[in-house]
């Protein structure tokens, strides 16, 4: 890194959304080209600037700025460029150059100490001179609280964002409680905090650190998919993460739960502890299926069989008496699940639904946890369906892990039916909200597969509202959507019920023997890459998708990313590229949208439409990458063009492979899944069934058959620690008023 000082000549661009700006500095005279995100930039300001030369291809030489910090210039020029900036009311070109002419390079600690003087300056009356002094007062303060945060450790860029949030408090935060930034600030999280109090001389048993670090080890939760954890592995956790004894992490836990930041609870003769978030989530939620399963919504004067029947004759179909009775389930009941594997025709069942209710006035709408299964449905069905977050209008906030919505309880949505397919990957704080804006009268209509992986997120609430025993369940598991010559959706059953299914590899369903680690690997990317679009006729990048258990090992989804990547889009002359922490994102990836962005704005390339979001798990081709404009565009395989800035790169990853769990809510025309030993964790039933009712067209699976049996016979998939069960019933039995 070099450092440089200079006063800001000319600003050339800048990206209002990123700061991300080309500006023109006098560096000694000379003019220099720098390029950077500054959070803020004024003509005139003389700033001291670290980062590093490069030459662009069309530009020549830049200066690629990483921090900076505002400089007090010393020359006379540098003072007259400084006033007449603009960043001081009332001064401009003439005026900065009578100060300067009057009080020479002594200008500045005129400023400082004696400012009356500037009324000596004709032109200055009293308001222009007060306006003056309250402005530099102010920058003075902030320059010396931009140098104090820097010294204690903390980068520039998390400086600037500490004095948005605290202003004239920010040092104050700092020496009494630095912890406080976790809640206030996004993105620094304990270990930064941690770090910064070390810095600041914090013993590792002050009752703030500790505090926070029983936070953060509760957090566990959001990551392994629980809504509590037992008071052992809490006390356990924390007293590992922070380095002292369990004594004093149990001396502070009811300090936490005296303030109400987190809820202890007895569970099963187990004192247990939940971020509170996910105990209301949970109580809510419990309290919400034991009301609407209560309720009677049965319709006077209505024939539902004689509806069912005119349903089945106008699509020319024969239901069978399963799915005419989830059918007339979802007339009759607040609540219902319905749940079976791929072809046991859920989707005939959710388009009766919908068609009867329009025939009787009802409204209904339809909806799923993410953007791709909402898209399934739309095009399964021919009825729009939303996502959930869309549905009940998700409100922007910087927060995206704990989002707000517009439809809660005192602005409920207006149908009455609610639909929702792929239901097993809800999570209880999505739940939660969803059931908020259910009211009364409206029915809510569960569909998924009980059988598939849950949630990322925490608690197991399909599952659990299934094991409840309170809400009506239809369980399908006749398979309809099958041709002949297909063994998917059969062998998905087998599998599902802990059987070896019929492997004979002259069907869909294939299985080839692969012991050597990197054979199998090599096998994969020649499948990928050459057979199958040779002798298929498959696309590489759009037809196949290769998903793996785990994300480590020879062939994990990480290496397996990077392989794939270096064989089908390998480095060329003309192909821009960005590195990204480990990773190298280049002009022709294929990759994926990681998380929701309802905001940012997309461009339809077939009808020009345009619009706003993008979600979690759509998939497409990194167009372009503008390393000038900080910028890249991905082209979504539904048509959409997004432009995302650089710093929105943790949005994306690549998809060449992907995780069992991130497949979800998906089908492909292939499936390529390695079949190798690993964690039990990742070698179990219902991660290998999740997987292969991935499959439409063909599926291949490559690896250890030992291993392959053994993910057939074992049940054990991780518990998570929910009560959303319990909940349901005692509500049931005890009902609130």
């Amino acid at each position: 890194m070099e450092s440089i000082k200079g006063t800001v000549e000319h600003i050339v661009f800048r990206n209002s959304n990123n700061g991300y700006t080309v500006a023109h500095f006098d560096i000694d005279g000379d003019l220099v080209t720098v390029v950077g995100n500054f959070d803020e930039l004024n003509h005139g300001e003389y700033l001291k600037l670290t980062g590093y030369w490069t030459e662009h291809k069309n530009y020549g030489d830049q200066f690629c700025m990483e921090t900076y910090a505002m400089e007090i210039p010393t020359s006379s020029e540098g003072i007259i460029r400084y006033l007449a900036s603009g960043i001081l009311p009332g001064i401009g070109e003439k005026t900065a150059k009578a100060i300067v002419a009057r009080f020479g390079e002594e200008t500045l600690d005129i400023l400082d100490n004696n400012p009356e003087r500037l009324s000596e300056i004709k032109g200055i009356g009293k308001k222009t001179l007060a306006g003056i002094k309250e402005i530099y007062h102010e920058q003075r303060e902030v320059r010396q609280i931009m140098i104090q945060i820097q010294d204690y450790g903390i980068s520039a860029n998390w400086a600037m964002k500490l004095y948005k949030t605290y202003k004239f408090d920010t040092i104050s935060v700092l020496l009494n409680n630095p912890y406080q930034m976790i809640e206030d600030i996004r993105g620094i999280g304990f270990k930064i905090a941690d770090q910064i109090a070390n810095h600041l001389g914090f013993e590792l048993n002050s009752p703030g650190r500790i505090l926070a670090g029983i936070n953060y080890a509760l957090g566990e939760c959001y990551n392994r998919g629980n809504t509590y954890m037992t008071e052992t592995e809490l006390i356990e956790t924390s007293s590992r993460i922070l380095g002292v004894d369990e004594d004093e992490i149990n001396a502070q836990l009811g300090e936490l739960v005296l303030l109400g930041r987190i809820i202890q609870e007895e569970i099963a003769d187990q004192r247990v502890y939940y971020p509170r978030n996910l105990y209301e989530a949970e109580d809510n939620t419990a309290l919400s299926m034991a009301r609407i399963s209560q309720l009677s919504y049965k319709i006077a004067d209505v024939d539902i069989d004689t509806k069912i029947k005119n349903y089945e004759r106008d699509m020319s179909i024969t239901l069978d008496n399963k799915q005419r009775e989830a059918i007339a389930a979802a007339m009759d009941n607040g609540v219902i699940v319905i749940t079976g594997g791929p072809g046991t025709g859920k989707t005939t069942i959710i388009n009766g639904i919908v068609r009867i209710f329009k025939d009787l006035g009802l409204k209904t709408v339809l909806a799923a946890p993410t953007g791709r299964a909402a898209k399934r449905i739309t095009e399964t069905t021919g009825n729009e369906a939303k996502t959930i977050h869309r549905l009940l209008e998700y409100e922007y906030s910087q927060d995206d892990d704990f989002p707000s919505f517009s439809k809660d309880e005192t602005n409920q949505l207006e149908v009455d039916a609610i639909i929702v397919d792929e239901s097993s990957m809800i999570d209880i704080l999505l739940m939660d909200s969803l059931l908020m804006a259910v009211q009364p009268g409206t029915r809510l209509i569960l569909v998924g597969d009980a059988d598939q992986l849950p949630s990322v997120g925490p608690g197991n609430v399909l599952k659990d509202i299934i094991e409840s025993g309170a809400i009506k369940v239809l369980s399908l598991e006749r398979i309809y959507r099958q041709s002949e010559e297909s063994m998917i959706s059969v062998n998905a059953y087998e599998i599902n019920h802990g059987r070896m299914p019929d492997i004979n590899n002259q069907s869909d369903f294939l299985f080839l023997n692969k012991n050597d680690g990197d054979k199998l690997l090599r096998d994969i990317l020649e499948l990928v890459t050459s057979r199958l679009p040779i002798a298929k006729g498959f696309d590489s990048l759009h037809d196949i998708q290769v998903i793996s258990p785990m994300k480590n090992g020879k062939v994990g989804v990480i290496n397996l990313n990077r392989e794939l990547q270096a064989v089908l889009n390998p480095p060329t002359e003309t192909a821009a590229q960005r590195e990204f922490g480990m990773v190298i994102y280049r002009e022709g990836d294929k990759v994926m949208q990681i998380k929701n962005n309802y905001r940012i704005k997309w461009e339809d390339t077939f009808s020009r439409e345009e619009g706003e979001g993008i979600y979690n798990g759509d998939i497409g081709i990194l167009e372009s990458i503008s390393n000038r404009e900080k910028s890249f565009a991905i082209l979504f395989n539904d048509g959409k063009r997004v432009l995302y800035d650089f710093d929105q790169m943790d949005e994306i990853t690549h998809a060449y492979a992907m995780t069992v769990h991130k497949s979800q809510g998906s089908e492909f025309p292939v499936v390529v899944m390695p079949i190798v030993g690993g964690p039990p964790l990742f070698l179990n039933r219902k991660l290998l069934y999740t997987a292969v009712t991935r499959a439409k067209k063909l599926l291949i699976l490559m690896g250890n058959q030992y291993v392959f049996r053994q993910m057939i016979k074992s049940s054990a998939a991780q518990e998570r620690q929910t009560a959303l069960k319990d909940r349901i019933i005692a509500y049931i039995k005890h009902p609130m008023a």
